[in-house]
């Protein structure tokens, strides 16, 4: 799988490719998902320098990695090789952001995320500040 990627990737793919598969988790990527992935990446300083086409790129790895067995494992792998930890909380609110953006959090997503802070070791406390703050930015009415 990783030979298929052109280079390493950067934090910034790594922080894309969690985002995608939190809204492809529930095999339904939602507008409202992929308009708050687009807003993240073009407007947080992180992606100031970003290139866009990676996007595409990292959009069809995640797939391709959800077509595997253990292709969930191999996305863990690849994120923890390249994302360095200081951003790892910066990660897991993005991805509370894409899970919460369509107003519902499916069961699928749920998963992911409680997968997403034990592989990226996120302290429980801090992981209820980042949940409570997507729940407060995207409260409907």
């Amino acid at each position: 799988m990783a030979e298929q990627i052109p280079h390493s990737l950067t934090p910034q793919d790594c922080l894309v490719a969690i985002m995608i598969a939190v809204s492809a988790s529930d095999e339904n990527i939602r507008t409202a998902e992929l308009v708050k992935i687009e807003s993240a990446v073009n407007n947080l300083p992180i992606f100031a320098n970003y290139d866009l086409d990676r996007m595409n790129v990292m959009s069809q790895t995640v797939f391709d990695l959800f077509g595997e067995e253990e292709g969930l494992d191999a996305l863990f792998g690849l994120i923890r090789d390249n994302l360095p930890e200081h951003l790892f909380e910066t990660a897991y609110a993005l991805a509370c952001d894409v899970a919460a953006a369509d107003g519902t959090l499916q069961e699928t997503e749920l998963r992911l995320l409680e997968e997403i802070r034990y592989e990226l070791d996120i302290d429980r406390l801090h992981a209820a500040a980042i949940e409570r703050g997507a729940r407060a930015r995207h409260l409907a009415g």
